[in-house]
């Protein structure tokens, strides 16, 4: 029997702690926090409430609407099937999807897709719920519109494109939905097929959390009317509690958006943290992996007019000034505070969901307390 390298329950205690803080105080609504060092699962707790009318907790199970950090899921599941020769992130979009190919974008590959330096983030400004969530109508108006920069010249981050995209691609590349091949590629093997997902299957409507405004949709409402970020998310479509709350937007299988526990998520990059296996399961190679988790292109976003480094659909490092992820880790945060991410240079991996919309903060410190408990050091 192999000797445990992790500490005592250090780092589990002091999770329920500030869990139990948070929750019992009314800061947040419900948590879930996970998170996996040297092959082992060293946090796994949660506390407060997924739905506040029904009276019902948050359970380890229950379902987290995590919305962008679903990004990472996506780049992860991209990953594999390069991996396997079904994708290649330098081939042309149109290789997939020949439709795609017009409009100056005959040369537009997957890894500007993933790298969100397409120039395809901008979405009609009376753009409705209803709109977004009709996928093959929204992916013919994207095979017709021109690039607003020339492909890898810039980046900027394409919010909902990011998963319009992907889902056309995936399905004309392979003939299976993206939900289908996250299951089977991926969520499955890993014994989580039903707590990674990019939309709530039926049957499970009954352990999704409910979402709950807590200063995000303010913060949105304070931004610039002018600003280039709602360009790309038109008011009708922002990230928020209604939205999320959504029957329809549940339903609909978008890879710009997850759902999800922080426990499938922690599961997911622990693999990606060892190296692209976990427990006997390997989803893909370390080339392949180091390739997807490596730099591609830095610089300031030119919706968000923020400075980062992205990779093959995934967050590099951490360029602000409370960092979540180490230089060198990789991983992808979504609206109201939810992230996952690995860090391989201490084969660690960090997951944080939560159903109070909230400017971020409660990810820092997790990962901070978490880090202490276990005695990683440094970056």
């Amino acid at each position: 029997m192999r000797t445990s390298t992790v500490p005592d329950g250090l780092a589990q205690r002091r999770a329920e702690e500030i869990l139990a803080e948070l929750t019992g105080s009314g800061v947040e609504t419900g948590v879930q926090v996970a998170a996996w060092y040297e092959g082992e699962l060293v946090v796994d707790a949660w506390a407060g409430t997924a739905d506040v009318a029904e009276g019902r907790p948050m359970g380890p199970g229950t379902l987290v609407p995590a919305w962008s950090t679903g990004k990472g899921v996506a780049a992860a599941l991209v990953a594999v099937l390069v991996d396997q020769g079904v994708l290649a992130y330098d081939a042309p979009v149109a290789r997939y999807w020949p439709r795609f190919g017009a409009a100056g974008k005959e040369r537009l590959t997957l890894g500007h897709v993933l790298g969100h330096t397409a120039g395809l983030a901008r979405l009609p400004a009376d753009l409705t719920p209803e709109r977004l969530l009709d996928l093959p109508a929204m992916a013919g108006w994207i095979a017709g519109q021109r690039p607003q920069w020339e492909p890898g010249s810039a980046v900027g981050y394409h919010v909902w494109t990011y998963g319009l995209l992907l889902a056309e691609i995936l399905h004309r590349a392979t003939g299976r939905t993206c939900d289908r091949l996250l299951r089977e590629e991926l969520a499955g093997p890993l014994g989580i097929g039903d707590e990674l997902l990019f939309h709530v299957p039926q049957g499970l409507e009954g352990r999704t959390a409910t979402c709950y405004e807590g200063g995000w949709a303010a913060r949105l409402a304070r931004m610039p009317a002018g600003a280039p970020f709602f360009d790309c998310v038109p008011h009708g479509v922002l990230p928020v509690a209604e939205l999320g709350n959504r029957d329809d937007f549940r339903r609909t299988a978008l890879p710009a958006n997850g759902i999800m526990t922080a426990r499938g998520a922690a599961r997911l990059y622990a693999a990606l943290a060892c190296g692209g296996e976990l427990e006997g399961v390997r989803l893909l190679s370390p080339a392949t992996l180091r390739r997807a988790a490596t730099g591609w292109v830095s610089g300031v976003d030119r919706v968000m007019g923020t400075a980062g480094t992205r990779g093959g659909g995934f967050v590099i490092g951490d360029g602000g000034t409370d960092p979540v992820r180490p230089p060198g880790g990789y991983g992808h945060s979504g609206s109201g505070g939810s992230t996952a991410f690995a860090d391989p240079a201490h084969r660690f991996s960090f997951a944080l969901v939560k159903n109070r919309m909230t400017v971020a903060g409660l990810d820092a410190r997790l990962v901070s307390e978490i880090r202490s408990a276990l005695g990683i050091t440094g970056g």
